[in-house]
């Protein structure tokens, strides 16, 4: 998405968390880390004692591909979605639940070519993108320069059909107005629409 690459893997399993084994429900999950040369400064690689906002983003990549899923048409399988970014200009957690549902989508056409599922295990589809103000202006898929500059930042997460999975934003000067996330939403509605339709084209029917 722009300057901004993220590499999506989806790998599959038998083996569920220990508490959800006993479900009949299948699960989906997401690691999320940026490489150190991903941004313009080198930094440091992150091993198992994750910082918060990786914790947190990767948590909100789960919830986001979560919403798209049938857990009990899963059946008893785990998808983990490894979102790694190999270069940030910003919307890097957008980015990855987008490609993340890609992937999870192409795992799930496998395990149906191959017998593990019946049908695909999808409810709808997945589509997230940045939005913003900067300099009085709302605008969508912020670069690192307008995100840096934005007086609101805002994730927006929401399925193929038009309804809200997540609204995730937080003003970084002056509080905003009902109006202004109105305004945020509205011109981030035809940018989540061009992200699905190009989902459709890679995924096909």
């Amino acid at each position: 998405m722009g300057h901004t690459k993220v590499h999506c893997t989806a790998a599959v399993t038998d083996k569920l968390p220990r508490w959800r084994k006993e479900s009949g429900e299948g699960w989906v999950t997401a690691e999320y880390r940026m490489l150190p040369h991903s941004t313009h400064t080198r930094g440091r690689r992150e091993g198992d004692a994750l910082k918060g906002r990786t914790s947190e983003i990767q948590r909100l990549i789960g919830r986001s591909l979560r919403a798209a899923v049938d857990m009990k048409e899963l059946g008893a399988w785990q998808i983990t979605i490894d979102c790694d970014v190999l270069q940030a200009d910003g919307g890097t957690r957008t980015a990855s639940i987008n490609g993340g549902y890609i992937a999870m989508v192409l795992a799930m056409k496998r395990m149906v070519a191959e017998g593990h599922i019946a049908a695909l295990p999808l409810i709808n589809s997945i589509a997230a993108v940045s939005v913003g103000i900067v300099n009085g202006e709302a605008i969508s898929d912020l670069c690192y320069e307008e995100d840096f500059a934005a007086a609101v930042d805002l994730n927006l997460v929401m399925t193929g059909d038009g309804r809200l999975v997540e609204v995730q934003g937080t003003a970084e000067e002056e509080p905003f107005s009902i109006s202004e996330l109105n305004d945020l939403i509205t011109v981030g509605l035809p940018a989540i629409d061009m992200v699905t339709d190009l989902q459709k084209e890679v995924l096909g029917k």
